[in-house]
């Protein structure tokens, strides 16, 4: 599609995907969508974003990136059968993290029919300089159906400045000079002598409610662990409630079957891997307990342990791949949480092996780390602990890879390494 152009489209699920090449220098780019009324959103809650990932209404989710080689999309899934009367425009948008566009080859936008994957719409923004921010497209309404529009039009000052612009308030730090100290006022003249007339009793007048306290602001930034800045606390960050979710993505790099070797030195061989997210997990009661695939200990959200793992995925994708929900309106009912990965199958090691740890909280910042290069033939690697220290839950980055004595499961293996004290049987799934 040019810019400025329109192409009508069907009001069933879309799937919205902001796509890039990706490569050394280029910036990460994230995927947002705002819901308008009368050119502006209502309230911050129309903001759908990384920290914010879903709309009320269910009418939009941001479901997080995929890789696919040198190609990285960032997903929407779009309901416009469950927007609101009130809204006339989902504005579609895309930020750089780290760079400007200019430095993002390839970007487009692409909107597809969910159910049958065929592709609605596309547009390709070309020419970008030194924008850090882009509205790529938008549908709109025009009597009773949807259109979608290519826009391509593009923001220097980021995320922030394309909030704004539509009237989200924006939880950033603001720098301000100090004010000049000012010069004391004269003392006012003396008020002359007079006799005070009496008067009535005022009217009682009932005080005025107090104002409802102002929404908090929405928070743009991201927390990204390093070996340097291991640690965050969640409470810090305004995760104290709702849904945690914890996800593991990742890219194989080279394609193999098997484990061999090359001029004498050990080589990870990848075919069909199958990679399992698991949590041990220890309550504030002494109880402890693993999540995991392995012998279907799925867990549970809503009671002991309040940890669900989602599924088990073999993809890596961010969207459908391997998820663990930890439930922190029950956050006082932990003691500690080691969120780890172990192979299943299909490698001996996770070598070649590039991989990605995101915690997302329901409300706050999403909090995310990639793991180190693994040199040592480990089929299991301890990605965060989880503990609780006087209320607030501290999350840790470990990045550990582990390597298990001869007869030892993975399993047991973080166990040791923990101190968890647990007693393991095999098991299958």
């Amino acid at each position: 599609m040019p810019k400025g152009s329109n192409v009508p489209v069907p009001t069933t699920a879309l799937r919205v995907e902001i796509g890039w090449r990706s490569g050394p220098g280029v910036p990460d780019t994230d995927a947002s969508a705002l819901l308008l009324a009368g050119g502006k959103v209502r309230s911050d809650a129309d903001f759908v974003f990384y920290n914010q990932p879903q709309h009320a209404s269910g009418a939009l989710r941001y479901e997080g990136k995929q890789n696919s080689g040198a190609a990285v999309t960032d997903t929407l899934a779009v309901d416009l059968a469950r927007v609101e009367p009130a809204i006339e425009t989902v504005v579609l948008a895309a930020s750089a993290d780290g760079g400007a566009f200019g430095q993002v080859p390839g970007l487009y936008v692409e909107v597809k029919d969910a159910a049958r994957g065929t592709v609605v719409a596309r547009f390709d923004s070309e020419g970008a300089t030194v924008e850090t921010a882009f509205v790529l497209g938008e549908f709109y309404r025009r009597q009773g159906a949807w259109k979608f529009r290519a826009v391509g039009q593009g923001y220097s000052s980021g995320l922030e400045g394309l909030a704004t612009d539509f009237g989200i308030a924006v939880d950033e730090p603001q720098h301000t000079a100090p004010a000049a100290p000012r010069a004391a006022a004269p003392p006012p003249p003396a008020a002359p002598p007079f006799t005070p007339a009496p008067v009535a009793p005022p009217a009682t007048v009932p005080a005025p409610p107090p104002p409802a306290p102002p929404a908090a602001p929405v928070r743009l930034t991201k927390v990204t662990l390093t070996k340097n800045a291991p640690s965050v606390s969640l409470t810090k960050q305004g995760g104290t409630s709702g849904a945690l979710r914890v996800n593991l993505n990742w890219q194989v790099r080279k394609q193999f079957s098997g484990w061999g070797s090359k001029r004498g030195r050990a080589v990870a061989m990848h075919s069909d891997l199958d990679l399992d997210l698991c949590a041990l997990y220890e309550l504030a009661d002494g109880s402890k307990g693993v999540v995991q695939a392995l012998g279907n200990a799925f867990g549970a959200l809503h009671q002991p342990p309040f940890i669900h793992l989602d599924g088990d995925d073999r993809t890596g994708a961010v969207a459908s791949g391997e998820n663990l929900t930890v439930n922190l309106d029950h956050k006082n009912a932990f003691r500690r949480i080691l969120v780890f990965v172990t192979i299943y199958e299909g490698a001996r090691s996770f070598a070649d092996l590039h991989a990605t740890v995101t915690l997302q909280p329901q409300y706050g910042a999403a909090i995310d780390f990639s793991l180190d290069e693994c040199t040592v033939p480990s089929p299991v690697c301890a990605l965060a602990l989880i503990t609780n220290t006087g209320g607030d839950l501290v999350v840790q980055r470990e990045a550990r890879y582990l390597v298990p004595e001869r007869g030892v499961s993975p399993q047991r293996t973080v166990d040791y390494a923990y101190g968890w004290g647990m007693n393991w049987t095999p098991g299958r799934k």
